[in-house]
């Protein structure tokens, strides 16, 4: 098999750097709706047994690699495209062993440093290439356990490329995948899940095919779970292949590895470092148009599909790891023509659970107030012993850790200052065009440049499906100057699999309290507390500035309020999503510094547009409201509505 190292190095450096990924994902075991949920998460499942019930079940699936980007405006690219695409639901991906890369280090673009972040950030079951090849003992235990600390249960285990032009025998070291498996054996038991490398043309450092069989054997008899093999060509040759190995013994899932063809480069380029041969009728095909890509690509994509589809119709594959080259065009077109490419899944739990199954297993409860924020609440509490449970718990017990990392590549904003500029204003004059773009962003018509506005601090992935069932509302008080962050409706026993607020398990019903989260000016915040009173007790509020020292609620300071919940058959309340007093004075800072370390900053010092900004962040308020009373219609836009009459604004 050619490694993961050198298809990046070669498709990167000729064509594909910063090029478009794809992926998506959450853990399988937690998209199934007929798996049983405990406190909407699932029991750990390995990733072989994952793939052993996909089998036993006939159940077709697919998986997906990846390769380390050199830069870190590449790896943050890559975590926000694995974002967007969870909803095809892979059953993994795996991420490749790249030597030059420091690939066992902290760097952004390590690949270890990848694959954690895809598990732990992106909930996206993770397997992570590792070679032994040139490596000591001691690296290779060193390598092994910061991937355990990550919580990654996944490893392709691989022999790796020499670092001369021919292999070399390493008297102190592991020399062969087989030793790798070996060791990880010895040392891990079943912790992780191995997969190994296999070679339908045989691997073409081996003497020949049949010995390249007898040291596949070795590998699996070592303790492999399945094995992923190299490109191919054609279907019959996976067939042969398969077959061969069943003949020898080889009993476990064999998945097919798919190459889609994309450029005439990229065919040329693997096609050499693998020592594969492309086949006569496919060059006489690629030949005419081996200038135009897009015509290779749309070749490559059918014929990957029929390659594909002769395997299904074979009845020994149900599963494919797609080689994508950090490629997603080719090979979701590929996937949606099989029908593998599924967008419609449930979810857990409301909020986007961590890949962790450790933290899986012991978070079930979150505040609200990160809700457009996953990842920064991940961050936050990545070094918790134990989560909340029930209704958050003590809720002044956990500390939240400081954030000041806006700078981590998963919490930065993928789109380009320039840009960004371009939605939120290249020149401010005033706080009114600021709530224009907050505006502009619920409504989704265009500003005076022409440009959409795609995001924005506080939410940089598009405006969730149930915030749009308020759209006319929202986008009409924040032209007022109420800056709204974050919001959901009331619900009232709605089925679990509603296809905008659904989560969990079928035939559960679910409830939510209507909420809002918004910043308003000083005079707002003064009609706001004189109004507030009339409509307690329906209405829990609580009102903060930056500083911290103007800070009022009624609600009980160390009890949160469940916000959302749900009942399924057979289990206890489940109660996901609270309002935390505690919280939300650790939210705040958060909150107040994104109006600078992501919009005050993208104007030079001085200029009157960052003086807008900055005026904003310091005079107004944070403010969230609560009604209690989720079966009536929410009253919420009656407490604003009377707040800008008692301010004396005319609407």
């Amino acid at each position: 098999m050619v490694s993961g190292t050198e298809k990046a190095d070669a498709v990167e450096r000729d064509e594909v750097h910063g090029a478009t990924n794809g992926f998506a994902s959450a853990t399988d075991g937690l998209c199934k709706t007929n798996d049983s949920l405990c406190n909407g998460v699932s029991p750990f499942v390995s990733l072989k047994n994952k793939i052993n019930n996909r089998v036993q079940s006939k159940d077709p699936w697919f998986s997906l690699e990846f390769f380390p980007p050199r830069t870190e405006k590449g790896a943050a690219n890559l975590i926000g495209r694995l974002d967007r695409m969870r909803d095809g639901n892979p059953l993994f991906i795996d991420i490749t062993w790249h030597p030059a890369g420091d690939p066992g280090g902290d760097k952004i673009t390590s690949s270890t440093k990848i694959a954690g972040t895809i598990l732990n950030y992106c909930g996206i079951d993770t397997m992570l290439h590792m070679t032994c090849c040139n490596q000591t003992r001691e690296t290779i235990m060193k390598n092994l356990e910061k991937t355990k600390s990550l919580g990654i249960r996944s490893i392709l285990a691989l022999r790796g490329d020499p670092t001369g032009d021919e292999w070399e025998m390493n008297e102190n070291g592991l020399n062969y995948s087989s030793d790798l498996v070996e060791l990880i054996r010895q040392e891990y038991e079943d912790y992780f899940s191995i997969c190994v490398a296999g070679y339908p043309k045989g691997h073409p450092d081996c003497s020949s095919y049949k010995d390249d069989l007898v040291n596949l054997k070795k590998k699996v008899d070592a303790g492999a779970d399945f094995i992923i093999t190299q490109l191919f060509f054609q279907a019959e040759e996976f067939l042969k292949f398969q077959s061969d190995c069943r003949k020898i013994g080889i009993q476990c899932p064999i998945i097919p590895g798919i190459f889609p063809i994309q450029t005439n480069r990229s065919l040329v380029q693997l096609t050499k470092l693998s020592k594969l041969e492309v086949p006569e009728d496919v060059q006489k095909i690629i030949e005419p148009i081996k200038d135009n890509d897009a015509a290779i690509r749309n070749f490559g994509i059918d014929y990957a599909t029929d390659m594909c589809r002769e395997l299904l119709n074979s009845g020994e594959v149900l599963g494919f790891h797609m080689y994508t080259l950090n490629l997603e065009t080719a090979t979701i077109s590929i996937l949606e023509n099989l029908g593998l490419w599924q967008q419609k899944i449930s979810r857990p739990l409301p909020w986007k659970i961590s890949g962790n199954h450790e933290r899986q297993a012991n978070e079930q409860v979150r505040p609200i107030f990160w809700g457009t924020r996953p990842k920064s609440y991940i961050h936050r509490t990545q070094d918790w012993d134990e989560f909340p449970n029930g209704r958050w718990g003590d809720s002044a017990n956990p500390a939240f850790g400081d954030l000041k990392d806006y700078h981590l590549f998963y919490l930065r904003s993928r789109t380009p200052k320039e840009k960004l500029r371009q939605q939120w204003g290249e020149k401010l004059e005033s706080e009114s065009d600021v709530w224009k773009v907050f505006s502009q962003f619920l409504s989704g018509d265009k500003n005076e440049k022409g440009i959409q506005i795609k995001e924005t601090p506080w939410n940089d992935d598009g405006i969730a499906k149930e915030t749009d069932t308020m759209k006319d509302f929202l986008t009409k008080y924040n032209a007022l100057g109420i800056l709204t962050i974050n919001s959901q409706p009331n619900i009232n026993a709605v089925s679990s699999t509603h296809p905008v607020f659904g989560w969990g398990d079928e035939g559960g019903y679910l409830f939510q309290k209507a909420y809002l989260e918004f910043f308003i000016k000083r005079e707002y915040a003064e009609a706001l507390k004189k109004i507030l009173p009339k409509y307690e007790p329906r209405v829990n509020y609580h009102m903060i500035n930056r500083e911290g020292n103007e800070d009022y609620t009624n609600a009980d300071r160390q009890t949160p309020n469940a916000v959302t919940w749900g009942i399924f058959a057979g289990k206890e309340i489940i109660q996901p999503t609270v309002v935390d007093p505690v919280s939300f004075i650790c939210w705040k800072d958060e909150a107040f510094g994104l109006w600078i370390e992501k919009w005050a900053k993208l104007y030079e010092p001085e200029t009157k547009s960052r003086a807008v900004i900055e005026n904003i962040c310091n005079q107004y308020y944070l403010v969230n409201l609560v009604d209690n009373d989720f079966p009536k219609d929410s009253i919420l836009w009656t407490v604003l509505d009377e707040m800008l009459k008692t301010a004396g604004v005319k609407f």
